[in-house]
């Protein structure tokens, strides 16, 4: 599920007081304050006679508390085969950084698995610094040293340090 709204305390308590109440397990999940607004990801267990119960409470939080609340009932693809890799990015901030890497990770069918952004101040080059670090899957055909080549080319364009580790 997908979980968004304004950012206060008992957002959390509240979704999972509801999955709790309708016999579910919370697995796992990613949330986050993004400029004041909440943004989760969510994936749940639940008892299939009980995801209607379930998914009635998690609207009326709507209602309740604001959030708004997208639920899925597919399980995820998994993939496999392959190899996981890191990849660190850091240089000073401009448009387009996520946009080329991105590009380029599409290009050889790459996975983004997670991606964690940030800015920070770059007091003595005076402006911003950004951060990238991203986990990737790379399917089993994939070039690993040609989609190297292709990032490094990018970062230099960029005037950015890249890495990417397995």
């Amino acid at each position: 599920m997908t979980i968004i709204g304004e950012d206060k305390p008992g957002l959390v308590e509240s979704v999972a007081s509801a999955i709790r109440e309708h016999g579910g397990n919370w697995l796992e999940s990613r949330m986050c304050n993004l400029g004041g607004r909440f943004a989760g990801i969510l994936r749940a267990e639940i008892p299939h006679d009980r995801e209607d119960g379930l998914f009635a409470a998690l609207h009326a939080l709507h209602g309740q508390i604001g959030l708004t609340i997208a639920v899925q009932r597919e399980h995820p693809h998994r993939t496999t085969g392959g190899r996981t890799f890191r990849l660190h990015l850091v240089g000073n901030d401009r448009p387009g950084i996520i946009s080329q890497i991105s590009r380029a990770l599409a290009l050889y069918r790459v996975n983004v698995e997670s991606l964690d952004t940030r800015t920070e101040s770059a007091p003595m080059a005076g402006g911003s610094l950004f951060h990238a670090d991203a986990c990737l899957h790379l399917p089993p055909d994939c070039d690993t040293a040609a989609l190297r080549t292709e990032l490094e080319q990018i970062a230099a364009e960029l005037m950015v340090d890249l890495s990417l580790d397995d």
